[in-house]
């Protein structure tokens, strides 16, 4: 484990978090660093359906938990993780407390709490146990896990938390008993939320923006370039309605609708989560606030709470 500490900034997707980190990255002395927790984020060349930060953004900002894969490929949290741990000396010689912004509810949860490393760590299973959790939600993967033992299932501690059913999956399909550990005091982290009138019709904009910029070219380059995308990558919020278009299947307007209601569920989902797995000293933001007095009530959270070991 590295001795790296981090500043959280976390919120439904549209809610501004990587502006207000943005901007409180570069009015720091030194430039503070940004890692992207954002599942999606991690593969190459799905950038506009992603919203990350252009090449300016990046010259004036070191980034990292970006492009970190090919689309074609799996990629799990212990990948993350991973590749986190390989960016720790490049964070830790940035000189300052790096800002850790992202929406990937299970990303944020693993870089605050770790991930068990007992035996019979497996990315092959661990990154099934995360595809039945994406597809089939927390009492999906719970019940896919007691279907392999009962018996130790019933004594899981937290089988609320994903991060450790995912790790129960992974260990018991491996025919390894669950490990008994303590808990660890969960770090407070700073997160922004809206009304949910407003946070619709931004992700109403959102979605047609992302489409009048270009994702459905995004996508045709993508296919090109590999003709067979990963689970993820092809199910992508965006990604697998522009795809629809390409094949003739729906119009640019019907992508556009669905892509929204897709992104209104998932908003959905990602603020269920943080209610019940993270710490979060929430922002509500108001028809006042801009990026500079957000960045500044975000500030305070932090001054106040410090930062959180990054468990990597």
């Amino acid at each position: 484990m590295n001795a790296l500490a981090a500043h959280f900034l976390v919120g439904p997707t549209a809610s501004g978090k990587s502006a207000v980190a943005l901007h409180l990255a570069r009015g720091a002395r030194p430039v503070r660093p940004i890692l992207s927790a954002d599942s999606m984020a991690v593969y190459r060349g799905m950038d506009l359906g992603t919203a990350k930060p252009d090449a300016a953004e990046r010259a004036a900002v070191p980034t990292f938990g970006i492009d970190l894969a090919d689309p074609d490929r799996p990629f799990s949290v212990g990948d993350y993780l991973a590749a986190m741990r390989a960016a720790a000396p490049a964070l830790a010689a940035c000189g300052t407390t790096p800002i850790v912004v992202g929406g990937t509810g299970l990303y944020v949860k693993c870089l605050t709490e770790g991930l068990d490393s007992a035996a019979g760590a497996d990315s092959t299973r661990r990154a099934a146990a995360e595809a039945i959790l994406a597809r089939a939600g927390l009492a999906g993967l719970q019940a896919a896990t007691r279907a392999l033992d009962p018996v130790q299932f019933a004594r899981l501690r937290d089988p609320e938390n994903p991060r450790r059913v995912i790790r129960a999956y992974e260990l018991l399909a491996a025919g390894h008993p669950l490990p008994a550990g303590e808990e660890r005091p969960r770090p407070k982290v700073a997160g922004l939320r809206l009304p949910p009138d407003e946070l619709r019709a931004r992700i109403d904009r959102r979605a047609r923006q992302m489409f009048a910029y270009g994702l459905v070219e995004e996508v045709r380059v993508l296919r090109n370039r590999f003709p067979v995308l990963s689970e993820t990558a092809r199910h992508a919020i965006g990604y697998e309605e522009a795809g629809l278009v390409l094949d003739g299947a729906i119009s640019a307007e019907e992508a556009i609708r669905r892509t929204a209601q897709r992104t209104r569920q998932y908003a959905k989902r990602q603020m269920t989560w943080f209610r019940h797995q993270t710490d979060v000293v929430w922002i509500d933001i108001g028809p006042r606030d801009d990026t500079e007095r957000l960045a500044a009530r975000v500030q305070q959270v932090w001054n106040t709470h410090g930062p959180a070991a990054l468990r990597i």
